[in-house]
C-alpha cells in the first residue's frame, strides 16, 4: 500500500511540474503583454466598503442570543427605530435572526444609483443563513462616511440538516452573497483629471518593464511624453481636456509591450505542497541523496482481571510500542539543465513525493546547485 501511495505521488508530481512546463511554454509563444496588464493609473482603484446588519427570516437557525448578546441588542435598536418600544426586563431570544458583516468594494468611477455585490458572513453562532434576507444596511469607508446601502435576499451556496445528534451539511452556510444588493449613494473622487501629468505604477517593480511602458508610448504619441522615475513609477504627460484624456489613456493601455524574461523564481507552497517555477529556472551539477524516516507509535490497551474473591480491582493499562523505519536513499547525479523541461525531468528522477521535494530544493538552493529565488507561501 505504501508502494502504490508513493507511486501516485510521483506520478501527481510529474504531472504537475508537466503541466507547469507547458503553461510557461504556451506563454512564451503568446503574443506580447499590453501597458494595462502590467501598470495600473495611480488614484484609479477601488474602495473597500464595511457594514453591520441584521439578517431576519432564518427557519431558526439564527443567533443563541444568550451566547451573541448583541444581536438582541441590535434588534432593540432596531425596533426602537420603528418606534417599537419594549418593557423594561424584557429580554428577546428570537432564533430567526442573525449578526452579520456586510462587505463590498466600491469600484473606481462609481456614480450614485449604480449597483453592487455584497458578501454577508455571520458574527454570531447562526447555523446557517439560508433564506434569509439582510435588513438595509450602510456601508462606511475607511473615513466612515457611507458610501452605499445593502438590502437583499441572501443567496447562500450551500445545504444542511441535522436530526438526533446526527448532521449533513454541504458547503459553508454561514457566509452568502447578494448580487446587485447594494446601492451607491455617494462617488469617491479620483484624481485623473488633475494636473498635467499622470503617473503608472507597475504591478511588479521591474527595471526594464518601466523602460520598456516609456519606450512603447514614447513611440505611439511622441518623444518626450513618457518617462520612467524609478523601476515602478512611469510618468506620463496627458492631454488636459478630458476627453482627450480618456482617449490618450484607451490607446496608451492598449500598446504591446516586448518583455524580457523574469527572475528565475520558485513558489512553494508548505501547506499543500505545491511547487510551481518559471521558465527562467536552472539547475547546475549536483549529486542528490534522499531518504525518508517514519517513527511509528501504537498503543494497545491490556486489561488485568483479578481472580475470584482476591479482593483486587479490574486495572486498565497500555503497551506501547514504538518503531523506526528509513528507507534507503541513493546517491543521485543530477546533470545541468538549463531550460524547464530538463529540470522537471532532473527532479522527477529523484521519485520524491511533493512535500519531500520542498526540503530537496531547499538543500540544492544552501548547496548553490538551484540558480533561482525561493518564495515559500
Amino acid at each position: 500500500m505504501q508502494t502504490t501511495s508513493s507511486h501516485l505521488l510521483r506520478n501527481t508530481l510529474a504531472l504537475t511540474l508537466a503541466l507547469c512546463a507547458g503553461l510557461l511554454g504556451w506563454v512564451e509563444n503568446a503574443v506580447a503583454a499590453r501597458i494595462k496588464e502590467v501598470a495600473s493609473v495611480q488614484g484609479v482603484r477601488s474602495n473597500s466598503l464595511t457594514g453591520y446588519g441584521l439578517v431576519v427570516g432564518l427557519d431558526g437557525t439564527g443567533d443563541q442570543t444568550t451566547q451573541a448578546p448583541y444581536t438582541g441588542q441590535s434588534l432593540t435598536a432596531m425596533l426602537q427605530q420603528f418606534g417599537v418600544m419594549l418593557p423594561p426586563g424584557i429580554t428577546m431570544q428570537p432564533r430567526n435572526i442573525a449578526a452579520v458583516m456586510v462587505t463590498a468594494s466600491l469600484p473606481a468611477f462609481a456614480q450614485p444609483g449604480q449597483q453592487l455585490d455584497i458578501n454577508v458572513s455571520s458574527v454570531g453562532n447562526a447555523k446557517s443563513l439560508r433564506g434569509g434576507t439582510l435588513i438595509s444596511t450602510p456601508l462606511r469607508g475607511a473615513d466612515g462616511q457611507v458610501y452605499a446601502m445593502a438590502q437583499g435576499n441572501l443567496i447562500v451556496g450551500g445545504a444542511g440538516a441535522s436530526a438526533g445528534g446526527s448532521k449533513v451539511q454541504i458547503n459553508h452556510l454561514s457566509a452568502g452573497r447578494i448580487p446587485a444588493g447594494a446601492s451607491v449613494e455617494r462617488s469617491v473622487a479620483t484624481p485623473l483629471q488633475n494636473g498635467d501629468f499622470i503617473q503608472l505604477d507597475l504591478n511588479a517593480a521591474d527595471y526594464n518593464t518601466a523602460r520598456a511602458v516609456a519606450l512603447a508610448i514614447n513611440r505611439a504619441k511622441g518623444a518626450g511624453v513618457a518617462q520612467a522615475v524609478d523601476g515602478r513609477v512611469v510618468r506620463v504627460r496627458a492631454p488636459s481636456n478630458p476627453d482627450e484624456r480618456v482617449s490618450f489613456l484607451a490607446d496608451m493601455e492598449n500598446l504591446p509591450l516586448e518583455l524580457s524574461d523574469p527572475a528565475a523564481r520558485i513558489v512553494i507552497n508548505a501547506r499543500t505542497g505545491s511547487v510551481v517555477m518559471n521558465q527562467a529556472v536552472t539547475l547546475s551539477p549536483c549529486a542528490v541523496a534522499h531518504g525518508s524516516l517514519s517513527v511509528t507509535i501504537s498503543s494497545t490497551p491490556v486489561v488485568s482481571q483479578p481472580n475470584a474473591f482476591s479482593g483486587g480491582q479490574t486495572t486498565v493499562t497500555e503497551k506501547t510500542d514504538i518503531s523506526i523505519k528509513q528507507e534507503p536513499g541513493s546517491l543521485i547525479q543530477l546533470p545541468a539543465g538549463v531550460k524547464l523541461a530538463e529540470v522537471v525531468k532532473a527532479l522527477n528522477s529523484l521519485g520524491a513525493t511533493p512535500q519531500d521535494l520542498l526540503a530537496i530544493l531547499q538543500a540544492m538552493k544552501s548547496a548553490g546547485a538551484l540558480n533561482a529565488e525561493l518564495e515559500v507561501i
